[in-house]
């Protein structure tokens, strides 16, 4: 059988970080530059996002701060690679990270039911030992061992061991 192909254009996320070191100024200009490496490769660009700029959890090259901005991108033909080489050779970009997404959308958690959630709640509660009979526990444990003691204490006198 033959694979066929879908003609559907694939649908990724590129995510990339801009360094501190250039000024908010200059931080449209690099976004322009980036756009037009995808439209040059037949990508559409859905959205941009700008994030704004960041703490990054480490230092990367020197930067410990960078201007975040997420782009959904369509690009077909296998283009993709090209862009991806692209971006990683741009010295604009500090890092830059591509996901297939394929137009899947969000997850969302289901709504919880009231009755689920009471069932959960009774499942989980549960009663606190009473504080009477932790205490009678412990003098039970007690009681054994001064009983376990005198028994200790009869085996050591009678000398029965040794015999």
């Amino acid at each position: 059988m033959a694979k066929v192909k879908s003609s559907k254009i694939p649908e990724y996320e590129l995510l990339y970080l801009i360094p501190n070191k250039f000024s908010e100024n200059e931080v449209p200009a690099i976004t322009e530059k980036i756009n037009k490496i995808i439209t040059d490769h037949g990508g559409v660009i859905a959205q941009t996002e700008d994030w704004g700029k960041k703490r990054l959890a480490y230092a990367i090259k020197g930067q410990v701060y960078g201007y975040y901005r997420l782009s959904q991108i369509s690009v077909g033909g296998g283009k993709i690679n090209d862009i991806d080489r692209l971006l990683r050779l741009a010295p604009e970009i500090l890092r830059h990270m591509i996901i297939k997404t394929d137009g899947k959308k969000e997850h969302k958690p289901k709504p919880v039911k009231a009755a689920d959630n009471e069932a959960v709640k009774k499942e989980k509660v549960k009663p606190a030992p009473k504080v009477e009979e932790a205490s009678e526990k412990k003098d039970a444990s007690k009681v054994d061992l001064k009983d376990l003691d005198e028994k200790l204490d009869k085996i050591l006198e009678g000398g029965d061991l040794l015999k």
